[in-house]
């Protein structure tokens, strides 16, 4: 079978939807007709997305801090999971930008745990507060 047309003919019918939609008989859908109610994502699709969504945060990420390139691997990756979790409004860190462009980490970290989004994700901003403080990995 020629996977092609069938790929065509299904969006013809189905059409494609990058965002989730609720179809005609009630069920959360998304894509090219996939049932998110019944379905959901198979583990290797939310890991597909999740690449994407990496690729995307790791797009921007030196845009918003200019020397994200010239770090070490753990403080990359803080500012890369931020990013991913706060999207554009982890530009309004100006202190904790501010302080990693002078890779002042003790000021880094505290402006990290003294924000309101450090109470909203306690575990998570503890963690990635600690990293940056020493440049260490989770442990």
């Amino acid at each position: 079978m020629d996977l092609d047309k069938l790929r065509k003919q299904l969006i013809l019918h189905e059409g494609l939807k990058n965002k989730p939609y609720v179809d005609t008989v009630g069920k959360i859908t998304i894509g090219v007709g996939h049932n998110l109610t019944d379905l959901g994502l198979t583990t290797t699709q939310s890991l597909r997305i999740l690449d994407d969504d990496i690729a995307d945060v790791l797009a921007i990420v030196p845009s918003i801090c200019p020397s994200f390139g010239s770090l070490d691997e753990i403080r990359q990756r803080v500012i890369a999971d931020m990013a991913f979790n706060l999207g554009a409004k982890l530009r309004g860190f100006k202190d904790f930008l501010g302080a990693v462009e002078a890779k002042d980490w003790a000021k880094a970290s505290a402006a990290m745990l003294d924000s309101t989004w450090a109470k909203q994700t306690k575990t998570r901003a503890d963690r990635l507060a600690k990293m940056m403080l020493t440049g260490n990995d989770y442990k």
